[in-house]
């Protein structure tokens, strides 16, 4: 499908400006949601609480605002899918978080508005890629994270856009210097949807069949949570204020149940680069990694 225009049409949309309030049960919550454990005691207990920074991507999907039967919540990149309205399925394709203060892990306010940066174009019959920005800033209004996300459209290539440029990240051609090993539970995906990713596929086998799926599979924003915190693990143990970026590429299905592994490889004191891997399959499901601390 040939959708003229579409970066003329899209680029520099809104969403209206949202918010949402948040205490220290839900910081808990969503460190359980990626896999934290009873030795991740400063992630589960109010005593000494700390926030893992992924929690900043929690208001990508608007999601302490969900209704009871709403599917999912409606980020800016559905914006595209309304001009578009694709047959197939969109996919995420990427994300990107940066940290510009630590989260507040007892309570706070965030604030947000979603906006389209970019759209690129694969080609005629080939796709095209909707790139969105959400500033999330606590109530004082300073910025405390900045989340980039990627949503591939199938059937929206040829419109005679710019291309999408190709990430810089070159995973060694080594062993990786660490493996984190780890396992996601059976309903870790209905535990994560807890946090506010209502999309059915997630929960609904019969959905997930009809979407052409075996069965219901991981949110790419769960492994993208994982990751975060299996590599604090590693290379800055107990220290999550210190991490200022991650991003990774969303590359395969993951089904609750899989033992899960994280690849390291540092490059320098403050970067390395992650793989996120199928320890069943050896597949990726998330490629390409970076995580930079300070």
């Amino acid at each position: 499908m040939k959708v003229a225009a579409l970066d003329e049409k899209l680029i520099g949309k809104k969403m209206e400006p949202r918010y949402m309030e948040y205490n220290w049960r839900d910081i808990a919550l969503y460190a359980l949601a990626v896999g934290a454990r009873a030795e991740d005691l400063d992630y589960i207990y109010e005593k000494n609480l700390k926030a893992l920074p992924t929690y900043g991507t929690v208001p990508y999907w608007d999601t302490m605002n969900v209704r009871p039967y709403q599917w999912m919540p409606r980020p800016a990149s559905m914006l595209a899918d309304e001009m578009i309205k694709p047959t197939i399925s969109f996919l995420n394709m990427d994300h990107e978080l940066i940290m510009h203060r630590p989260i507040d892990p007892i309570k706070g306010t965030f604030q947000w508005q979603d906006e389209i940066v970019d759209v690129y174009d694969r080609g005629e019959g080939k796709g095209a890629v909707v790139k969105t920005k959400v500033v999330v800033r606590d109530e004082a209004g300073r910025p405390v994270c900045t989340n980039y996300s990627s949503t591939f459209f199938h059937e929206a290539g040829g419109f005679g856009g710019v291309p999408m440029p190709k990430s810089d990240v070159k995973i060694p051609d080594r062993e990786p210097d660490a493996v984190v090993e780890d396992e996601i539970s059976p309903v870790q995906n209905y535990l994560y949807r807890l946090t506010g990713d209502t999309n059915l596929v997630h929960c609904d086998p019969d959905y997930a069949k009809k979407m052409g799926f075996d069965r219901p599979f991981m949110q790419g924003l769960c492994s993208f949570g994982f990751s975060c915190r299996m590599a604090i693990s590693c290379l800055i143990p107990d220290q999550p204020e210190r991490m200022t970026r991650m991003a990774a590429q969303m590359r395969s299905v993951l089904y609750p149940g899989t033992l899960v592994a994280l690849h390291i490889w540092k490059l320098a004191e403050g970067k390395a680069f992650f793989r996120f891997v199928d320890r069943n399959t050896g597949k990726p499901v998330l490629d390409r990694g970076v995580f930079e601390w300070k």
